[in-house]
């Protein structure tokens, strides 16, 4: 991570990451498959309608562990075992906390939550059961994804893979076994994501304890440090506040699409944003990789090197995007019809937000490897500004104005938003990334980057 070429690293660290991200997704992939094949469409929409709202609430929580992945990636550049060490018990006890917080959050809120997002009454009720039963499982959830993200920081990409293959195949056989076999609904596919969210919690944790070195987990160590949990913070607050902005957008775009008062509408977006989803991880992937190899190249003293991570990364996330987004759209009925059989009405609609948003993807993933760079470098604010004032206030103030004309008032205006703000926000963070990596050089008085050479098209003027 921290010398040598980069290109045949960076793939064989991400691929891992795309394979664990696709399992993650199949967790609800799967649960929209079997409720919407044995139990119709009103179940697919009424699952798909929480997602939104369930990001909002552990989104913060999440954020705080790619504070983690800094910490400990920096750390481990440096050669700093102790920070490690601290690092690593910091981060695990955060999980748990965050855990029962937001478990007792989401099941209490989850009704009254729904309601204001104007979710249809038809499916108010399935919705709201979904979602609190969901949240039990959240504990166990913020425990892998900061276990996750503390082994990728140290290098190791197969091991949550692995782990997520197991919970994976689990997954699919309780589904099955909960809605066929014990005639349970949105429940049965719940409970199942609970079990296997707790499987991959144990083996993270498993993994973690049975390491030989400095990030080897001992439970009666347990603490929280002071230091650590400052630089966690320092990351990951910002990252968190972003996602949370992020998803009260999107909160907002599934208000906007519950406005249309249409079930149909509801469950051909909610089939069309998972399959998007697995386009999104696959990028999001190069994300978590530019974070982490940034953060190891300035914790070895080699900052230089981010200029080639990030155009690396960029170059990468473009061709998986650009593929990934056009294949989703050529095989999107068919993939569609996998979640909704009772309503080709819906597939249609579904295949609107397809066009609009599936086929330019990769501009998303342009605006998330250059926002991971950043955060990598130690940089989580400025990123974490403008992606506020570029996506996220700038999908709400086109709801509230252009969306809100009665002749705009159509799905393709309200997806159109997600384009612009791909666009401003990318643009604007390459401009920061430029300013960030020469107060590092300065500081660090490593001069000129060998990274970019003059004249290349990696100087922004």
């Amino acid at each position: 991570m921290v010398g040598g070429p980069l290109l045949k690293s960076v793939i064989i660290y991400t691929l891992p990451i795309i394979f664990t991200g696709i399992l993650q997704l199949l967790f609800n992939a799967a649960d929209l498959v079997v409720v919407g094949r044995f139990r119709g469409s009103v179940c697919v929409a009424a699952v798909g309608s929480t997602g939104a709202l369930i990001n909002l609430i552990i989104n913060m929580f999440i954020g705080l562990s790619v504070g983690a992945g800094v910490t400990v990636a920096q750390a481990k550049g440096a050669g700093d075992g102790k920070e490690m060490h601290k690092a690593v018990h910091t981060s695990i006890l955060t999980a748990l906390i965050s855990g029962v917080i937001l478990t007792a959050a989401g099941i209490f809120l989850a009704g009254r939550l729904l309601k204001l997002m104007d979710t249809p009454e038809d499916i108010l009720p399935l919705s709201t059961k979904y979602m609190r039963i969901y949240f039990v499982g959240i504990l166990s959830s913020m425990v892998y994804n900061f276990g996750a993200a503390i082994l990728r920081a140290l290098g190791d990409t197969r091991g949550p893979l692995m782990f997520l293959t197991i919970a994976g195949i689990i997954n699919v056989g309780l589904n099955v076994l909960f809605v066929l076999a014990f005639g349970m609904d949105v429940d049965g596919v719940a409970w199942a994501t609970v079990i296997t969210q707790t499987i991959a919690a144990i083996l993270v944790l498993m993994s973690l304890a049975r390491r030989d070195d400095a990030a080897k987990l001992r439970f009666h160590k347990l603490r929280i440090y002071k230091g650590s949990l400052l630089k966690i913070m320092k990351i990951g607050l910002p990252a968190g506040f972003q996602s949370v902005m992020f998803n009260i957008s999107n909160v907002f775009i599934q208000s906007s699409v519950n406005s249309f008062h249409s079930v149909a509408v509801s469950s051909g977006n909610s089939a069309a944003g998972n399959i998007e989803g697995f386009v999104y991880v696959s990028m999001n992937a190069f994300h978590q990789t530019a974070l982490n190899f940034a953060g190891q190249n300035v914790g070895a003293g080699k900052a230089k090197r981010t200029w080639k991570i990030l155009l690396c990364c960029l170059g990468c996330v473009s061709a998986f995007g650009i593929v990934l987004g056009a294949l989703g759209y050529i095989f999107g009925r068919p993939l569609l019809s996998i979640y909704i059989v009772d309503s080709p009405e819906a597939i249609n609609y579904g295949m609107t937000r397809l066009a609009f948003i599936c086929l330019p993807y990769f501009l998303c993933g342009l605006m998330d490897v250059t926002t991971g760079t950043l955060r990598g470098m130690g940089s989580s604010f400025v990123p974490m500004v403008i992606t506020v004032v570029g996506v996220c206030v700038m999908r709400m103030v086109w709801i509230f104005t252009i969306f809100s004309i009665p002749r705009f008032h159509t799905l393709e205006i309200l997806y159109l938003s997600y384009i612009i703000s791909w666009i401003i926000s990318f643009v604007a963070q390459l401009i920061a990334f430029r300013v960030v990596y020469n107060k590092i050089n300065r500081s660090s008085g490593t001069g000129k980057d060998a990274g970019a050479p003059e004249g290349s098209q990696a100087e922004i003027n």
